[in-house]
């Protein structure tokens, strides 16, 4: 498939002229299939507000009353006003896991959003809020106020077939209601798989690929069996042009169970790390590293210390075969193996070396290396508070961006040598303009899979005197 694209079809909307599947010869179990879920899936819509660049820099004339009397500078306000009333940014699905109103979509479906609303299959409507995310899994949790909603009941994506009939449900175009069929094409389908290359178990792509069409809206919406069971969260699509051309896939309800019960029960997804660089084994490096004694499996390429795989004694052209009795033939395969655990969990792991079979134990670890549960960061754990720059003082120091650090107290920014009033106008290299940058990112290092959590701080002071911090965010 050279040129081929992945596609989150949850935002913008396109046309397809993709023909469907045929049918099979047990029309009711179809139908049944289908009525007993359309009513668990809802439309997710995602309301920002984009932001005008605004130039705080010395000299600027906008906001001048003088000036706007004499040369129209009333009228580029009033335009400014319009360009931030609230906007529909985009649209996807979602499914409702319990009757009282929590739902499971993606996260690049709420990405950004200021506002979400939720509409269900008979129109009612509701805002909803962010219970938590993950961007490694590509799932969201979010929560309505409401009661005796329609529950689709968890299946359980292990017990899938290749070649098994399934259904998806969701909202493609914005049509609500929508449901297509296909079969089950592949499991475990890793879409990184065909780069090549060595790989750090991080992002989790685990998916079950179908050929059952989806399209731009249908992100986040239920994947389903013919029992009316729910087996994936609809996500991606395989193409050339952005629309379904016969490859759709799917997050298994494996990953998402746990996914969503961490974050209900700890605030964030606790993520196992089992501590190796590796990549598939192939015929060519069968030959090129003299393996033997396994044709198929994970060749580790190096191991990182005081891990799950350095105690369980794993080298550096070691091939792992199982993990907890799960084969760990591919990418997917280990990264949906370990998704299903956590930290403090004791897990049992199959190598060979040499051509000699090996089976050892290990307890898994954290992202910083311990054994222990984590709990979901805030950005008040930071132990400051932040405002936007006043336009005064951002003309007085000649700068267009920035928030100001206010209230130091005891914390991981006072411990960086922070001190009150220095202004951020930059984190990471990302550029800071309001509170809610910081926010974001803080959330995406706590939350994320690199052990070297710091937030590199650049801007300065009302003084004039530039600063530079290094603000450690690693857990003990």
């Amino acid at each position: 498939m050279a040129g081929a694209a992945i596609a989150l079809f949850g935002v913008s909307l396109a046309s397809s002229h993709a023909a469907p599947a045929s049918a099979p010869a047990d029309q009711e179990a179809f139908v049944n299939a289908a009525e007993s879920t359309i009513n668990g899936v809802v439309s997710v819509k995602n309301y920002a507000t984009p932001r005008s660049q605004q130039q705080y820099g010395s000299g600027s004339m906008f906001g001048d009353p003088f000036f706007e009397y004499f040369f129209g500078g009333g009228q580029q306000r009033q335009q400014q006003q319009e360009q931030q009333k609230e906007r529909l940014q985009g649209m996807g699905s979602g499914v409702i896991l319990s009757k009282d109103g929590y739902i499971v979509t993606n996260n690049h479906v709420i990405d950004g959003a200021e506002r979400l609303e939720v509409v269900l299959n008979d129109n009612q409507t509701f805002d909803a809020v962010v219970v938590g995310s993950d961007p490694d899994t590509d799932l969201a949790l979010i929560k309505i106020e409401a009661d005796n909603l329609h529950v689709i009941p968890m299946g359980n994506s292990d017990d899938l077939r290749v070649g098994e009939w399934v259904l998806a449900v969701g909202n493609p175009f914005g049509f609500t209601s929508t449901v297509t069929s296909g079969i089950v094409s592949a499991k475990a389908r890793n879409l990184g798989d065909a780069q090549g290359g060595r790989n750090r178990v991080s992002g989790i792509e685990s998916y079950i690929q179908t050929d059952a069409a989806l399209n731009s809206g249908n992100s986040g919406g239920a994947l389903v069996n013919l029992d009316g069971e729910l087996v994936g969260i609809n996500a991606a699509i395989y193409s050339q042009t952005g629309q379904y051309a016969g490859c759709s896939f799917a997050i298994p309800t494996s990953i998402v169970k746990k996914v969503v019960d961490d974050i209900k029960e700890y605030g964030k997804v606790q993520r196992a790390m089992l501590g190796i660089t590796f990549a598939p084994l192939t015929p060519e490096l069968i030959k090129e590293k003299n393996i033997k004694g396994v044709t198929a499996g994970i060749y580790v390429d190096g191991v990182v210390d005081q891990s799950a795989a350095k105690e369980a004694g794993l080298e550096q052209g070691d091939v792992l075969v199982s993990l907890n009795d799960a084969p760990t033939n591919n990418t997917a395969q280990i990264q949906e193996a370990l998704a299903k655990c956590r930290p403090g969990q004791k897990v049992t792991m199959v190598y060979y070396r040499d051509g000699k079979r090996y089976e050892k134990s290990a307890t898994l670890r954290n992202v910083s290396g311990g054994t222990e549960l984590t709990a979901a960061g805030n950005v008040t754990d930071l132990g400051c508070t932040f405002s936007t720059v006043s336009r005064q003082l951002a003309q007085q120091l000649h700068i267009s961006n920035g928030v100001q650090v206010r209230g130091i107290e005891d914390g991981p920014m006072k411990a960086a040598g922070v001190k009150e009033n220095f202004i951020i106008t930059s984190i990471n290299n990302a550029r800071i303009t309001k509170p809610e940058d910081v926010e974001k990112i803080y959330t995406q290092i706590v939350d994320g899979n690199d052990p070297d959590k710091v937030m590199y701080l650049k801007g300065l002071y009302p003084t004039g005197k530039r600063g530079y911090y290094a603000v450690v965010l690693a857990e003990d």
